[in-house]
């Protein structure tokens, strides 16, 4: 566009004065609304830097490596909607990086990766720390793209906005050429991104009530990314007015109030046994938001495809999804926020026949969260009665992280999460993922209690993160489950190679002394009694906390031991 088009498009601000690419980049950062950016500096982006400088009202959270600051932006995506940011540098940093954007792409979160780039000149030269970024991110993202022109920057920016938060949201990765973001242009900003997403038509909500007034044992499951308040109140009307049981997708439990009496757990790994026999006994699934996933369906067996015995409504904001895996009776191609507003304006038949097979799951549920007594033979730290009384302590709006390891089944099966955007959880089962996510937590919502979990493997991936966490005085509590190994790991172990041990054994250190050494608060919990009171005391310390809980090694899940 020349300068007399920009002069007279009333949908553009004029360009008042030349800029750098770095400054024409992070002005946009700002009209499109980012309030926060996670990075490990570089000096392939030193132009970027400089011109936060300059906008104060970004917020700039420097982390000590990039898997952390790429986690801290994908669970920064996962709480507001909106695009995570991240910035990193060429190379090593973007490899680091590319953890987070695996984890947003699996768990459909928005995120936008800047990665620092050698200088066009340089190009195809193997350079210092060149990486052709279109090839290697492209399976890892929505869109991958290469600034090249620093005229470009506001046009591309708009798009990486636009694609990570329309249809399935998802991370965009964006190479910056160091040359590019020093280059000099005179060019006009553009207005906020708006996503593009797809709506039911009244024609869907009269097939769907259709199926479902034909039913016997129905059952809602509810899963995928972006749930709103208002999103989560439509499917709550929904299913208190159709008296359906739903049943939240893996590592989306907080979609729907644990606590309704319409609620009928969770599909994951260690699945309640009276939960697997509903789904295969439910005559129709109606699958929102979820794409119903090795993990959800377990291996692919609760729902079989190509098309399952029930009958199948799936409801996704991606229309690839619909009809990839699995053959549904009835696809509906819409957004989380419209078709819960769709369900909510349905009208329930004047008597529903599943009444007593809604309660029946719910009874189901509630049993299968009461924590069993522990064995004769168990030592240590009890995690079902850790978890049991955070669940009755803690508020509701709680935001309750993990990472991945057996540890974190305690947490998923004992604790009731109660609102959207409460439970920050990797569905891809990445390591790590826990205590970055949490120092992301408590930076957007300082007033809210943020408790991590993380195994001790877990928590060593990131405990550099410390250091993070007091220089930016944030006040989270991280439970260091320490059973001196990779837990899920040895249970697999086992199960093949009984008494094999390989690889599976964990030395860590001193955790309370480790923390101590960042000025965190630290303290052992060596005893199920113990542990209120310690809690209290992290709360009450205002800093970030660690609570290292010995635990027994032999106690693999709540209802398994090694032996």
């Amino acid at each position: 566009m020349n300068k007399t088009a920009q002069a007279r498009s009333p949908s553009l601000p004029a360009a008042s004065k030349p800029r750098s690419g770095g400054r024409i980049l992070v002005d946009g950062l700002r009209a499109h609304g980012v309030e926060r950016v996670f990075c490990v500096p570089g000096e392939s982006y030193l132009d970027v830097l400089d011109a936060l400088v300059d906008n104060p009202s970004i917020d700039v959270i420097v982390t000590k490596h990039e898997g952390a600051a790429a986690n801290m932006a994908e669970a920064d995506g996962k709480l507001t909607g909106r695009p995570g940011i991240c910035f990193v540098t060429r190379g090593p940093g973007a490899t680091h990086a590319s953890c987070g954007a695996h984890i947003a792409q699996q768990d459909s979160t928005p995120m936008i990766l800047f990665i620092g780039q050698v200088a066009r000149e340089q190009r195809g030269r193997e350079a210092f720390q060149e990486v052709e970024y279109r090839q290697m991110f492209a399976p890892l993202a929505k869109w991958v793209e290469e600034i090249d022109d620093v005229r470009r920057i506001p046009e591309i920016l708009a798009r990486a906005f636009t694609v990570a938060t329309s249809g399935r949201p998802g991370p965009v990765v964006l190479s910056l050429p160091e040359d590019v973001l020093g280059d000099m242009a005179e060019v006009a900003d553009l207005p906020r991104y708006q996503p593009v997403n797809a709506a039911p038509s009244p024609a869907d909500g009269v097939a769907l009530s259709a199926l479902l007034v034909r039913a016997e044992r129905p059952l809602v499951i509810a899963g995928g990314a972006n749930w709103s308040e208002a999103a989560a109140a439509d499917l709550r009307d929904f299913a208190q007015a159709w008296n359906l049981p739903v049943a939240a997708a893996f590592r989306r439990q907080d979609i729907f109030d644990n606590r309704h009496p319409n609620y009928a757990g969770h599909m994951s790994l260690g699945i309640n046994p009276g939960l697997a026999q509903r789904i295969r006994d439910a005559d129709l699934v109606l699958a929102i938001g979820t794409r119903l996933g090795d993990i959800t369906t377990d291996g692919y067996t609760h729902l079989t495809p190509p098309r399952s015995q029930q009958t199948l409504v799936h409801m996704h904001a991606d229309a690839n999804e619909l009809g990839r895996v699995y053959q549904p009776t009835l696809a509906l191609h819409t957004s989380i926020a419209a078709g819960a507003a769709l369900l909510a304006s349905m009208t329930p038949p004047a008597k529903a026949s599943w009444a007593g097979w809604t309660a029946a799951a719910h009874q189901d549920y509630l049993a299968f969260t009461e924590p069993p007594a522990p064995a004769a033979a168990a030592t240590g730290v009890d995690m079902g009665a850790v978890v049991a009384h955070l669940n009755q302590v803690l508020p509701d709006d709680a935001i309750i992280t993990n990472g991945a390891g057996n540890y974190a089944i305690w947490v998923h099966r004992f604790y009731q999460y109660r609102q959207p955007r409460t439970e920050l959880a990797p569905t891809c089962g990445a390591m790590g993922y826990g205590f970055p996510a949490a120092i992301a937590a408590s930076r957007r919502h300082p007033e809210r209690t943020v408790v991590c979990f993380a195994g001790d493997g877990c928590f060593l991936m990131y405990p550099q993160e410390l250091a993070t966490a007091v220089q930016y005085g944030i006040p989270l509590i991280v439970i260091v489950v320490n059973n001196g190994m990779y837990g899920t790991i040895r249970m697999h172990q086992e199960k093949r190679f009984p008494g094999r041990i390989s690889a599976t054994q964990l030395q860590g250190p001193d955790f309370v002394a480790l923390a101590k050494s960042f000025g965190a608060y630290g303290e052992l919990v060596e005893t199920t009694d113990a542990f209120a009171a310690a809690f209290e005391r992290a709360r009450a310390s205002n800093k970030p906390a660690l609570l290292e809980l010995r635990v027994d090694a032999k106690q693999i899940t709540p209802a398994m031991r090694l032996a």
